[in-house]
Formats: C-alpha cells, structure tokens, sequence
C-alpha cells in the first residue's frame, strides 16, 4: 500500500512545452534571416542606383568632352536633367544633376547627381555622387 502512495504520475504534456518552445526559437530565427534579406534588398537597389548614376555622370562628361567645353547649353542641361530625374528610362528617383565650375579653372567642373530613394525614409540623407572633369 506504501509503495503505491510513493510511486509517481508519469508527466503529461512536457512534449507540448518543448514543441512550443522550439517554435518560438525557430521563429526568432526566421525573424532575424527575414531582416537580413531586406538588408541585403536595400544594399542591391542602393548599388545599382550608384552604379546608374556614375554612368549617366560619364554620359555628361563623354558630352563635355566631345564638345570641348565645361559648359552646357541650357537646353543640354535640361535634357540630362530630364534623362537623370526619369527612373523608368534609366534615371534615377528624385534624381536632380548639378554642374558647378571649378573656382580658378577654366577647365574644370564638377558634375553632382543627386536622388533620393522612394523606399528610403524621409530623414534618411539623399544619395549624391560628384565626379570632376578637366578637360586639356
């Protein structure tokens, strides 16, 4: 009679506890590889605008070189402009494009292609690349 007293329940439902505890593990891990793919998503579209830019800023200089001359007639500018600012024809989101002089050269200038990204936030700074020509 003692002895039936003494012996023990067998457990119920540890196996439950350890699935969901597993669960909540593995979920964790998948959270974490979900936030390292939209990292890496932002990187790519960030390097492929970086890339897109620099090959419009040498599209302007290639003209500046064929030309002869730093300087571009308005209606020039207005179509790289145009062309850098349109991200459906290879442009760039918010893209806008500068060209400033350089102070005490009459050959030189600084091309600077700015843009913004639609998926970045709007406290996030906008993106900008500046190249310089000199021309001989």
């Amino acid at each position: 009679m003692m002895r039936s007293r003494l012996r023990r329940k067998p457990q119920k439902g540890v196996a439950l506890i350890e699935a969901l505890v597993s669960t909540v593990v593995f979920s964790f891990g998948l959270l974490g590889l979900i936030g390292l793919e939209a990292r890496a998503i932002n990187f790519s579209v960030n390097a492929e605008d970086r890339n897109r830019a620099a090959l419009l800023a040498n599209d302007i200089a290639s003209t500046m070189w064929l030309a002869g001359s730093v300087t571009l007639t308005p209606a020039m500018l207005a179509q790289f402009q145009n062309q850098v600012s349109n991200p459906t024809a290879a442009g760039l989101p918010n893209g806008t494009v500068a060209i400033n002089p350089v102070a005490g050269s009459t050959n030189s200038a600084d091309i600077t292609i700015t843009w913004k990204a639609t998926t970045s936030l709007s406290t996030d700074p906008a993106n900008r690349l500046t190249t310089r020509i000199t021309l001989p």
